[in-house]
């Protein structure tokens, strides 16, 4: 890929450490919607650094009902047998999961490559019985589909608050599923050991809690990894040595790898 998508690749990576609820964007510029302006802030003062060949500049937005538009157009996602859809365009599809989500909040919704990629790679798992641990659940998405994929028990946690909240709800939309959701931080949850953790993160974030997730892993069990890119992929795997790629997948120079 050229230089430009390489940028662009690296730009969208740094915005995954922050609360964006969408992005518009054409031939000539980005808007990107943060869910607060503090939050927006500390993007602008980030990417700025990181970026300084780029227009930055923060803008407030009054009107309140830009999130809902935005959502709108989103339609059901199809990854195997697991179908991820916003509650108005629920599709009904025979011998499939249907897992309902709003994007209110901007979490997972299946239409990003590393949902994707994770919803992918639970297929390949056998499931029925096990248990999962989901580290930074957001919307609960994977969560969700690994109840629905015969896992038991279920544990989706995340450090923010909004997350979980959007979890919840979220929860509710999926009632065939059972899933324990909380607010917890992976270098203190002090949680048991799953036969699979699911941490779909950041590259950084996987590097430095790479302990935390072995150690809520279980000896005989699997880890599935995303949120990191291609540029990424030695330092992610070094940190979990001397764990094995069992399955690799890569989507937009996103990558997701199940280690065992």
């Amino acid at each position: 890929m050229g230089a430009a998508s390489d940028r662009i690749d690296l730009f969208q990576a740094a915005l995954a450490d922050y609360t964006v609820t969408a992005i518009n964007e054409d031939a000539r510029s980005w808007r990107v919607f943060f869910h607060t302006p503090a939050e927006r802030d500390r993007a602008v003062e980030m990417l700025r650094g990181s970026f300084s060949d780029l227009d930055i500049r923060p803008v407030d937005v009054p009107d309140e009902n830009w999130a809902a538009r935005s959502q709108a157009s989103l339609r059901a996602v199809r990854v195997g047998v697991i179908v991820v859809a916003p509650p108005w365009d629920v599709p009904d599809i025979p011998d499939h999961l249907v897992i309902t989500i709003l994007p209110s909040m901007g979490f997972g919704t299946g239409h990003h490559a590393t949902t994707r990629l994770c919803l992918d790679a639970l297929q390949r798992v056998d499931l029925a019985g096990r248990s999962v641990t989901d580290v930074g659940t957001g919307s609960g998405v994977l969560a969700i589909a690994a109840s629905l994929l015969g896992a038991s028990p279920v544990i989706g946690f995340d450090d923010d608050p909004d997350a979980t909240a959007a979890a919840l709800e979220n929860l509710t939309l999926n009632p065939r599923a059972d899933v324990t959701i909380a607010v917890s931080d992976v270098r203190t949850s002090g949680r048991a050991r799953s036969d699979i953790v699911l941490a779909n993160l950041t590259g950084g974030l996987l590097v430095a809690a790479a302990s935390e997730l072995r150690q809520l892993t279980k000896a005989d069990g699997r880890l599935i990894l995303s949120g990191f890119m291609a540029s990424e992929e030695s330092d992610v795997l070094r940190a979990f040595a001397p764990l094995g790629v069992e399955h690799r997948a890569e989507e937009e120079e996103w990558l997701c790898v199940t280690l065992h």
